[in-house]
C-alpha cells in the first residue's frame, strides 16, 4: 500500500477513535501530578505563594483552546466542524471566520485545552513528550480529512488550502464569517466539554488536598463546578422539553 493510503487509512481509523488519545495523556498526566505531589521537590513551584498562579495559569491555557473552539462551533452551519466519530461529514466547505486562519482551528483548540492540562505536572518532558504524541496522532487524522475534502470540493478546497496554514495560525488572511454566531448551538454542543474541563482541573485540585500539599480546594474551581453542574442539569431539561435551543441549518 502507498505511503498516502496507508496514512489515510491510518487517519481513518484515528478519527474514529481520536477521543482516547485524551484518556491516555489524561491518566499518564495523573500519575505525574500525584508522583510530583508526594516529592513537591521536583517541581520548583511547589509549596511556593506562585503554584495557585501556575494552577490558574493552566486553566487559561485550556481556556484559550475551549475559546477557539467556541469561535469555530459558534459560526458553522450544520453537518461541518462536528463531533461524528463514525464518518467525516462535510455539506459545505467552511472557509470563514477561524477557517480563514488556519484549516484545522478544532484541532488547534483541543490541543490547548490539553497542553493546560498536560502542564499540571510541572513536567516538561511530558510537556515535549505530549506535544510530540498529539501532533503524530492528529497529522494522520488531519492527512485523512483533507483526502476526503479534496475529493468533495475539488479545485475550489486546493485554492482555499494553498493560502491557508494547516496548524499555526495567519491572521492576514482573516475573513468575517458568513453567519452569526449561534449561542444556541455553542451551548448544546460545548456545555459538556466546559463542564468535563472544569471537573478534571478540581480533580487534580483534589488529588492534591488529599495528597497534604494543600489545604484546601480551590475555592474557584468548586463553585465553578457547582455552577456548571447546576447549567448542566437545566439544559438537559430543555432540550429534553423544549426546542428553545434548537436553530435551523446550525
Amino acid at each position: 500500500m502507498a505511503l498516502q493510503e496507508e496514512f489515510a487509512k491510518q487517519g481513518i481509523w484515528l478519527f474514529r477513535y481520536r477521543g482516547v488519545l485524551p484518556v491516555i495523556i489524561l491518566v499518564i498526566g495523573a500519575l505525574l501530578f500525584l508522583q510530583t505531589e508526594l516529592h513537591p521537590e521536583t517541581f520548583f513551584l511547589k509549596k511556593t505563594p506562585y503554584e495557585l498562579y501556575y494552577e490558574m495559569f493552566c486553566l487559561v491555557v485550556s481556556l484559550i483552546g475551549l475559546f477557539i473552539r467556541i469561535c469555530v462551533i459558534g459560526f458553522v452551519p450544520k453537518n461541518t466542524s462536528g463531533r461524528t466519530v463514525e464518518k467525516q461529514v462535510a455539506d459545505s466547505l467552511n472557509t470563514t471566520g477561524m477557517y480563514s486562519l488556519v484549516r484545522h482551528p478544532l484541532y488547534l483548540g483541543n490541543y490547548f485545552m490539553w497542553l493546560g492540562l498536560a502542564m499540571l505536572p510541572g513536567n516538561f518532558w511530558f510537556l515535549v513528550a505530549f506535544t510530540f504524541l498529539y501532533w503524530i496522532y492528529y497529522e494522520r487524522i488531519m492527512f485523512s480529512e483533507e483526502k476526503f475534502l479534496r475529493e468533495k470540493f475539488g479545485e475550489t478546497y486546493l485554492v482555499w488550502s494553498e493560502k491557508i496554514p494547516a496548524f499555526v495560525p495567519d491572521f492576514k488572511n482573516f475573513k468575517k464569517p458568513n453567519l452569526s454566531f449561534s449561542w444556541k448551538k455553542v451551548v448544546r454542543k460545548e456545555i459538556t466539554g466546559i463542564f468535563l474541563l472544569f471537573l478534571i482541573f478540581s480533580v487534580f485540585d483534589y488529588l492534591g488536598v488529599i495528597t497534604k500539599n494543600e489545604t484546601k480546594p480551590n475555592p474557584f474551581l468548586v463553585y465553578s463546578l457547582i455552577i456548571l453542574t447546576i447549567a448542566i442539569i437545566v439544559i438537559k431539561i430543555i432540550k429534553k422539553n423544549t426546542d428553545l435551543l434548537k436553530q435551523e441549518n446550525r
